[in-house]
């Protein structure tokens, strides 16, 4: 999952980023509003984390620029002002969640967590698809009840296919969604990080469609 975090403050986007690594994100930060726009608009995220105030704009425009031009990733807005008002603004401009500072960043990956799989239709913090299951809070993968160890790599392209189970996934896709820009990976990353994956779970769970690319089917209900 791709994360575009836009937070001026330093400290605080340090702080933020490198927790949302360690719970398995590829996050990729911002800190001004029109590079923050400019990337939302053009570059495939998963969710965003919108600070508001921001220099060159503001991050309530931001957000309503995405909106009005039709991005539907979720967006979860952190601001210093406090006031109900500004928070009702935010809600009305498209902001799927708000979280006032200060505040605690393990509560902030709780509710980035909640919003993705909510985004794609998820109920539970823990996806099961046959024997398989992956609990998206612990980042724990087990086969049939035994704990299975996988790279960050290989958890966030587990992660990605059972969040999208039903669909199938390009691997242009899925290049997008797993690795930040300045990542230096081969051309065949995506077949080689499948095959590792497949080997570890030692279950058929990821499909091959020659040409168009991977899936997992829907679980059954």
């Amino acid at each position: 999952m791709r994360v575009l975090l836009i937070e001026d403050d330093d400290r605080i986007a340090r702080d933020i980023a490198t927790s949302l690594r360690a719970s398995g994100y590829a996050v990729e930060r911002e800190k001004d509003g029109e590079e923050a726009w400019f990337r939302g608009d053009t570059e495939p995220f998963d969710a965003a984390v919108l600070d508001l105030g921001l220099p060159s704009m503001d991050g309530l425009a931001v957000l309503k620029r995405w909106r009005e031009a039709g991005r539907r990733f979720p967006v979860l807005i952190l601001t210093a002002r406090g006031s109900w008002a500004e928070r009702v603004e935010g809600i009305d401009a498209g902001a799927d969640d708000y979280l006032p500072k200060p505040f605690r960043i393990e509560e902030l990956v709780a509710r980035l967590r909640a919003l993705i799989r909510r985004s794609t239709g998820l109920a539970s913090a823990v996806l099961r698809n046959g024997p398989v299951s992956l609990d998206t809070r612990r980042m724990e993968v087990n086969v049939r009840g035994a704990h299975i160890s996988l790279s960050p790599q290989e958890y966030r392209l587990l992660s990605y296919l059972m969040h999208h189970a039903g669909r199938v996934i390009s691997q242009l896709e899925l290049t997008e969604h797993l690795y930040t820009q300045d990542f230096e990976r081969e051309s065949n990353a995506v077949e080689v990080l499948i095959g590792r994956l497949r080997r570890k779970l030692g279950v058929d769970l990821i499909e091959t469609r020659r040409g168009f690319g991977y899936m997992v089917a829907e679980p059954e209900k």
